[in-house]
């Protein structure tokens, strides 16, 4: 019995200063027994709720199913103990694989050589047995193992996602500075819009903020468009209730009412590709697309703005990120009343540019950004203190 099976007991990583968003999602998709660490949940979880986890959370990353673990003193404690394991039950001849690696507090300090030793434990076990070895494919292989020492402990595991699961399959083309999936889907749970009123983003780019608003509006599950697991390769894989949980997830998907979500970039290229991206998913006809900037649109009141402009580094002065925040801010001033924007920068100094009071700051990591999510509400007339009254109870929850 491998170490995941004793407990059900599984690992997700999760992006930086989102751990408790991804707590409660977990919790929401059937985990128990949270427990949170930096970049991290450890939970539990029976066969149906991992696979529906994997396949419909929105926020994590990856999720790892520990195996084995050892005292690894060193790296030839770490190759003797690794030769042992049956890593046949995980991988064959004709499978390709890849290892990542993390080492903290341990006499072992390079992960890149831990995972050298490891693999080369992996290829000797396999020559041993069957005179061949599989081969090391780093970009996309059949399986992923997860190597972490900590205080010369290790522990392997396998990663049970398989590509990162931010990878949607929706985003095959992108702007010049992309935000990751994760981090859009993230600002989209916490403006808690669900559809009452519309939402727009008007830098939208390559439009990752309005395919991840579309798949929360219509319950697509995440990796709606992916066919290969991780999970797949677990000796005690299901292939029977895993086509269950899909298929009970897949009858949840609705269709989006038309003039809901809608999207402009001042650049033609970027609402080319956000329309390619968007057309990869159901119900993305219905999203309208305008190739306008955010000065030349008359209004947008009584709704929801969910938006990630540049901030410098994109567009090379921070000079112009200082002039666009202050017209993004008199455009929220004048043309959006009844309106909570939510504005994401990598610089969080941008934020006084805007010239408007911000009701909510939230950190959050974009890759190696460490940015703030800003909320600013444009309440006016009698409108003010029915969106104050839902603003209220948000923040209060957050």
């Amino acid at each position: 019995m491998f170490e995941y099976q004793k407990e059900n007991l599984f690992f997700a990583q999760v992006t930086g200063q989102m751990e408790e968003m991804c707590e409660q999602e977990l919790i929401a998709l059937g985990a128990t027994n949270t427990r949170p660490v930096y970049r991290g949940i450890y939970f539990n979880a029976e066969k149906a709720d991992l696979y529906k986890i994997i396949y419909t959370s929105r926020l994590i990353t990856r999720v790892l199913a520990p195996l084995t673990s050892f005292y690894a003193k060193d790296t030839d404690a770490l190759r003797r103990t690794a030769f042992k394991f049956s890593w046949d039950d995980f991988l064959s001849l004709k499978d390709t694989f890849a290892i990542t690696a993390s080492v903290s507090n341990s006499k072992i300090t390079h992960s890149k050589y831990a995972a050298l030793c490891l693999k080369d434990s992996i290829a000797d076990y396999f020559t041993a047995k069957k005179g061949k070895r599989p081969n090391v494919e780093t970009k996309s292989p059949d399986v992923r193992f997860n190597l972490h020492i900590d205080r010369d402990q290790a522990v392997v595991s396998l990663d049970v996602s398989g590509e990162s699961l931010h990878k949607r399959g929706y985003r095959l083309l992108a702007g010049e500075a992309p935000m990751q999936e994760t981090l859009a889907a993230a600002m989209v749970n916490l403006s808690y819009w669900n559809g009452d009123v519309p939402l727009g983003d008007f830098m939208c780019g390559s439009g990752t903020i309005l395919c991840e608003a579309l798949m929360h509006y219509c319950k697509i599950p995440a990796q709606y468009l992916r066919t290969n697991f991780g999970f797949f390769n677990l000796p005690d894989f299901d292939k029977e209730l895993w086509k269950k949980v899909k298929e009970a997830a897949d009858k949840e998907i609705r269709p989006l009412p038309k003039g809901l979500i809608f999207g402009s970039d001042k650049s033609i290229r970027a609402i080319e590709v956000a329309r390619e991206n968007l057309d990869r998913l159901p119900h993305s006809g219905n999203i309208e697309l305008f190739t306008r900037s955010f000065q030349e649109i008359e209004n947008f009141e009584n709704g929801v703005i969910i938006t990630n402009p540049p901030y410098g580094i994109r567009i090379g002065e921070k000079e112009e990120a200082q002039i666009l925040f202050k017209e993004f801010g008199d455009f929220i001033k004048q043309k959006c009343n009844g309106t909570s924007a939510f504005i994401y920068s990598g610089d969080p100094g941008l934020r006084k540019h805007i010239g408007l009071k911000t009701s909510k700051r939230i950190p959050l990591v974009n890759g190696k950004l460490e940015g703030v999510l800003f909320q600013i509400d444009s309440f006016k007339g009698t409108h003010k203190e029915k969106m104050i009254e839902k603003y209220k109870g948000i923040s209060e929850q957050t």
